[in-house]
């Protein structure tokens, strides 16, 4: 295949935009999935993303259109896989952006396009949805002109019923440039994404920059100095389909054989000769911190497997090693947001059969101990009690917030709330704002005891949908903050441990054992929830014990032989809530903390 038949691109925008939808209509212009076969979402390949209705993984795909060839690669719309998204471009040389006619240009769209921007690539715009009543397609083109100073062509579809659609693919052919790579250069690939298979072993999905690579050709992973014979060589369609070889400006895959997941490294660069490295990808940097054990001690190995293997299709998942006195041995996990901690978790129950004990979720701190070195710490366990550290410091993000004017008013009551710092205010089109706040990292992510959601599902309800969000981490900042322990039985459970504002102290204590009563099952004695902070208890509610009717088999006589054995089963509870031990399932601590 000649290079400049070939066209690499990825769609991105906001979630919810279509996105899915349009590159179902590529699909079927194109040929390349049959008819009986096309599904809606056919390239959201997770159950996960089924079921939610989004894309959480990238996807590559392979068309053919008038003797050309476009390689796609479908990315995430949600701000906690933008991590996806700019691998992706970093093996494409244009985006489509798509934006929403009913929705307008909204706050992931513009961080999207900053990512793409950054590579260079050519955007080609296009806006979507025109056939719904709601649209306002005059307003959202001259928004997405003010943002890209372009008087070009900007296309207008309907990526449900196929309006126009067509005619993006002949912009992707006209606009987007293409591969520059050298077909007679030596053999050099990025590392995008990978999956591993039990039979091929680790397989890696790569971009060809230079050469061309076959079966049976010896490869070496520069940065991990892995080498290792090819077994296989292919494109995506989308499903993996072998081909004799990959050259220079096509995307593919590449079968290692490998069986130890560490050794090929999403950004690494292969290659089958001695040349310079590839520019990879900055390293992920996790919002939310937990630590996940295992319900069975035995199942520590297998859940360190599930990791490494969840890690090779998920470059953003960062975890290590780390042991508890209650818990065991179990693993500190960072994430990229909330709904990718939910997702990570969900796969190592579905893929991997893993019942999860699942801590508190936080952010990272900074804590500076009396004439000691400053560290991070990462969950309520490592918080020293007060008189014993300088200053403790948490992360500060840049807020983005896209609204319709109507809704300025609201949106900024309820950035208020979150204790952060007004920055700036921009226009945007016709009828919207671009509000630029900072605010602390936890504020954005971890729900409030009082409230129904987090802070994004509130911006969402005071808008009634209309507003989007980004942000990223800016800095650092004192915060007066303490630790909060919960008392199951009289027992500390860590995985309860928060570390909160002073000043909410009371507040989160009263709403977590609250919450606790309703999701620990009642035992056969009464259970005691305490919320306690430096050996003070400042909240309390009881499990009210299950009760069996002892007197049930008995009909008529004494009330005496009734009163004996209640007695008796009051004696029996007594005794058990003094030696009993509370079975906290393990579905419980994710419930606690899930929205």
């Amino acid at each position: 295949m000649e290079q400049e038949k070939i066209r690499n691109f990825s769609i991105i925008s906001h979630i919810d935009a279509g996105k899915s939808t349009l590159a179902d209509r590529f699909l079927e212009l194109t040929g390349t999935v049959e008819k009986k076969k096309m599904h809606a979402q056919y390239l959201d390949m997770m159950d996960l993303e089924q079921e939610k209705g989004i894309t959480i993984k990238l996807q590559p795909v392979r068309m053919e259109y008038n003797d050309y060839v476009l390689n796609l690669i479908d990315t995430p719309g949600h701000v906690d896989f933008s991590y996806e998204v700019s691998r992706s471009l970093a093996a494409v040389e244009g985006a489509v952006l798509l934006v929403d006619a009913s929705q307008g240009v909204q706050a992931q769209t513009l961080a999207n396009l900053h990512l793409a921007l950054e590579q260079n690539l050519k955007i080609i715009p296009v806006i979507n949805k025109i056939d719904l009543a709601t649209a306002q397609v005059d307003e959202t083109e001259k928004e997405i002109r003010d943002i890209l100073h372009d008087n070009g062509v900007l296309l207008k579809v309907s990526a449900k019923t196929g309006e126009n659609v067509e005619k993006v693919l002949g912009q992707i052919i006209k606009k987007i440039p293409s591969p520059s790579g050298m077909l007679d250069s030596p053999f050099r690939a990025l590392i995008f994404d990978s999956i591993y298979d039990l039979y091929k072993g680790v397989i890696l999905f790569v971009r060809v920059v230079d050469g061309k690579i076959k079966k049976g050709d010896e490869i070496l992973a520069i940065a991990s100095k892995a080498k290792s014979e090819v077994l296989q060589v292919g494109v995506f369609n989308p499903q993996l389909f072998k081909k004799e070889a990959l050259q220079a400006g096509e995307i593919g895959y590449v079968a290692t054989g490998l069986k130890d997941v560490s050794l090929c490294r999403v950004g690494d660069t292969i290659t089958t000769s001695n040349v310079h490295a590839l520019p990879g990808y900055k390293e992920p940097q996790p919002m939310v911190w937990a630590s996940l054990y295992t319900s069975k001690d035995a199942d520590f190995n297998k859940l360190k497997d599930s990791l490494n293997k969840l890690k090779l299709n998920d470059a953003s998942l960062i975890f290590e090693v780390e042991s508890s006195s209650a818990l065991g041995m179990g693993f500190k996990t960072g994430f990229l947001g909330m709904l990718h901690m939910e997702i990570v978790v969900e796969r190592l129950k579905r893929e991997y059969n893993i019942e999860l004990i699942i801590t508190s979720p936080n952010v990272v701190y900074k804590l500076k101990g009396r004439g000691k070195k400053e560290k991070e710490i990462y969950k309520a366990e490592d918080l020293l009690d007060k008189n014993l550290f300088e200053w403790i410091k948490e992360p500060w993000t840049k807020i983005e917030v896209v609204t319709p004017n109507k809704y300025l008013g609201s949106i900024m009551k309820l950035l208020e709330q979150i204790g952060g710092v007004y920055k700036n205010t921009r226009v945007l089109g016709v009828d919207r704002t671009v509000i630029e706040y900072q605010a602390p990292l936890r504020e954005i992510i971890i729900k409030k005891p009082n409230q129904t959601g987090p802070f994004y599902d509130l911006l969402k309800n005071v808008s009634s949908g209309f507003a989007s969000m980004n942000y990223e981490v800016s800095g650092w900042q004192k915060a007066d903050l303490i630790k909060l322990d919960i008392l199951v039985a009289g027992e500390k459970v860590e995985a309860f441990s928060k570390i909160i504002p002073k000043d909410r102290a009371q507040e989160e204590g009263r709403a977590l054992v609250k919450k606790l009563k309703y999701i620990i099952p009642p035992q056969l004695f009464t259970v005691a929830l305490q919320a306690v902070i430096g050996g003070k208890i400042i909240a309390r509610e009881n499990i009210c014990a299950k009760r069996k009717d002892v007197t049930g088999h008995l009909y008529g006589g004494d009330y005496t032989r009734k009163r004996k054995l209640l007695e008796k089963q009051k004696k029996g509870k007594k005794k058990l809530k003094s030696l009993g031990k509370v079975n906290i399932p393990a579905e419980a601590f994710l419930r606690v903390f899930r929205k």
